[in-house]
């Protein structure tokens, strides 16, 4: 097997075309999005993540994510990773050297998430070289640079956790696919494993594939005993320092199911030790006794972690209310099955689907190849594509991974295609490969399903039509003595990052009781909101646009304190704040 270093020559014509490539992207995404960097924050994760940065700034702790602004008076716990808001802090600070702190504010919201580009390009390119050689490289920096879809969460103003899950979930595919050809690749996705658990767990799907990739490999060829070692070694270290710097000592003991914690942390670590004696001890054994081994490694990491929080078994939302999943969770656009983005916009979901059927297809052509189907590289992407499109269908809010895991494979396919049709010039070359993009691909059978079934496609969000996201609409808001706001869930984090005051609820699953009061706040008719207002006092509620106000039905939003407001019934103890009439937001004081 070649060696996979490259020739000085080589590597410097694939950093040059992986930089052109990132440039472009660059100028595509500032030309469509630096203009709105100045008029919203994006969406609510980016707001609250600029307010918890704001915050560390300021002097909080490095273990203090406590808001207390939010959800008042107990405030919130965040369990996002303070990594990144390290790194957005250091950038802040070098760009405030440079000018005055809003327009350095609002250059880091730009910046940040193209970075993160740059690794997500380079895990992309680096496995479609792994699976079809150094020629699909160029290929699949094309795919990426007219990859439109894949740039949902790397857009400027994006700087919530999503874009850094992506990138690593990517590096970490990458690196396992590498395993059997570079000596620290194994030891790079231990490494990973780490970094990902302490940003999140929305690639613990890659993560478990990376274990079982290297451990399966181990099972069935004695060869990856030292991989598999290494790859365990250093996955146990840095969990343990991923769990060491997300959790404060006093947090120790404290068990989660959407973030790092004991539970999580012990399990992972159990079983990366246990992997590290079952290579070390049974290299030379059967391979009936290696898969014993094996097989008990991941029995040690169920029990433990069944052990320490048996909720969790139930997935990351498992402790969450079962109220605030009805009236709200349920109901986030992001986190809704496939077949529900059909049933309600079926020209949206062939965007979505188009790009990862695609790669479905070029894996099944590629399968077809005997030599394909027992490459460890072949086989490792193969399962991380048809796991992120599992995923995709029961959560769409994966779609961006089933996108960054599918171009490799449409890379290695289009190379296959050029030999099939005598393709030999660069410009034919570079024409075929245009159509099979994700931004081609997803145009086609947008386009197509709107011809077919006449739906027109809904692009917009209607809050931001209605303003009610945009960063001038809340001067009003601000200009007022500061208090506590109810309003509707998705503004809070707007609201805390573009006013002084304090708000009741924010979309974040963590949150009960404080969602679940303002939501009946504006949910029940004006008497029994009044008794929740009484009990938990704001100073004032605001609307904007047509309120979530999940399950319940037309009739019961219509005598709701929201739809008397709404047709002019204001009820005697509220009273209308007279500089926000025919604004986006209207605020009513309370006047209890």
């Amino acid at each position: 097997m070649a060696s996979p270093a490259l020739e000085p020559l080589q590597a410097s014509r694939i950093v040059l075309m992986a930089g052109l490539a990132w440039l472009v992207i660059v100028a595509q995404l500032l030309t469509e999005h630096w203009s709105e960097t100045a008029h919203t924050l994006s969406d609510m994760d980016d707001a609250m993540r600029l307010v918890e940065v704001r915050a560390f700034l300021a002097g909080n702790g490095w273990f203090d994510l406590h808001e207390m602004r939010l959800g008042p008076p107990e405030g919130y716990d965040t369990h996002w990773s303070r990594l990144i808001d390290a790194g957005i802090a250091g950038l802040l600070f070098l760009f405030s050297q440079l000018s005055d702190a809003a327009f350095a504010e609002r250059l880091v919201r730009a910046v940040w998430p193209m970075l993160w580009l740059i690794p997500s390009m380079a895990g992309a390119a680096a496995i479609a070289w792994r699976i079809a050689g150094r020629a699909a490289v160029p290929f699949s920096l094309l795919l990426t640079a007219v990859g439109l879809p894949a740039f949902q969460h790397f857009i400027p103003g994006r700087i919530d956790h999503h874009n850094v899950q992506i990138a690593l979930s990517v590096l970490l595919v990458a690196a396992t696919v590498w395993s059997d050809r570079v000596k620290w690749a194994a030891l790079a996705a231990g490494v990973l494993t780490g970094a990902a658990m302490a940003i999140g767990f929305e690639g613990a799907p890659y993560m478990v594939l990376a274990g079982v990739a290297l451990a399966l490999r181990f099972v069935f060829n004695t060869d990856g005993a030292r991989p598999l070692a290494r790859y365990a070694g250093w996955t146990a270290a840095s969990v343990a320092v991923a769990f060491g710097i997300s959790v404060g000592p006093g947090h120790w003991g404290s068990t989660a199911c959407d973030a790092i914690a004991v539970n999580s942390a012990a399990a992972v670590v159990a079983a990366a030790l246990a992997l590290v004696v079952s290579a070390r001890s049974f290299a030379g054994a059967q391979w009936q006794v290696r898969a014993g081994a094996v097989s008990m490694c991941g029995l040690v990491a169920a029990a433990v972690f069944f052990v320490l929080e048996p909720r969790c078994l139930s997935g990351p939302f498992a402790m969450m209310d079962p109220t605030v999943r009805e009236i709200w969770f349920n109901h986030v656009s992001e986190m809704r099955p496939l077949w529900s983005v059909a049933t309600a916009s079926p020209p949206m979901c062939a965007a979505v689907v188009a790009f990862p059927a695609l790669a479905v297809a070029a894996l099944l052509n590629l399968a077809r190849d005997p030599l394909m189907r027992r490459d460890l590289g072949f086989v490792v992407t193969a399962a991380a594509l048809l796991m992120a499109c599992v995923v995709m269908v029961l959560m769409v809010r994966a779609y961006s991974y089933a996108v960054w895991l599918a171009i490799p494979l449409v890379a290695a396919s289009a190379l296959r295609l050029f030999a099939a049709w005598r393709r030999d010039t660069v410009v034919g070359r570079v024409l075929v490969a245009l159509l099979l993009t994700p931004t081609v691909t997803s145009a086609v059978a947008l386009a197509a399903v709107q011809a077919i079934s006449r739906q027109p496609f809904e692009g917009e969000n209607s809050r931001v039509v209605a303003g009610c996201l945009r960063i001038e609409n809340y001067a009003g808001l601000a200009n007022l003595p500061p208090g506590l706001i109810a309003t509707d869930v998705d503004y809070g984090p707007f609201i805390l990052a573009l006013t002084p005051h304090s708000v009741m609820s924010a979309p974040y699953h963590r949150l009960g009781a404080p969602i679940i009061d303002a939501h009946r706040i504006f949910a029940l008719p004006p008497v029994a909101s009044r008794q929740v207002v009484e009990r938990v006092r704001p100073t004032y509620l605001a609307t904007c646009g047509r309120h979530t106000l999940a399950g319940i039905g037309e009739a019961e939003r219509a005598a709701s304190l929201w739809g008397r407001l709404a047709v002019g019934e204001i009820p005697d103890w509220l009273e209308l704040v007279p500089e926000t009439r025919n604004q986006p937001f209207v605020v009513y004081r309370v006047k209890l």
